[in-house]
């Protein structure tokens, strides 16, 4: 797995402008940007869909594994892992 550096997560946790853009199912084809919530920490980015799980740029995501984040004009791509929750 490849690591954000130290100065892209500096970047991340500066800007409130977040787009993403999962793959289509054909797998090379960017899906239309939507703006993200977006939070570092522990030297990881996390995003979170407005309408959680039911979002559709969050199922295509996690369908497809991957995509690209848009800030500022410029493309970052990226990987989906998704998280356990915990158990109470």
């Amino acid at each position: 797995m490849t690591r954000w550096t130290d100065e892209q997560l500096e970047f991340f946790s500066n800007q409130d402008n977040f787009h993403v853009s999962p793959f289509y199912s054909d797998g090379k084809t960017y899906g239309t940007p939507t703006w993200i919530w977006s939070v570092v920490v522990d030297n990881d980015l996390y995003v979170r869909a407005y309408n959680g799980q039911r979002s559709r740029w969050y199922q295509s995501a996690v369908e497809q594994g991957a995509g690209q984040m848009v800030i500022k004009e410029v493309s970052y791509p990226f990987t989906i892992y998704r998280l356990k929750q915990a158990q109470n």
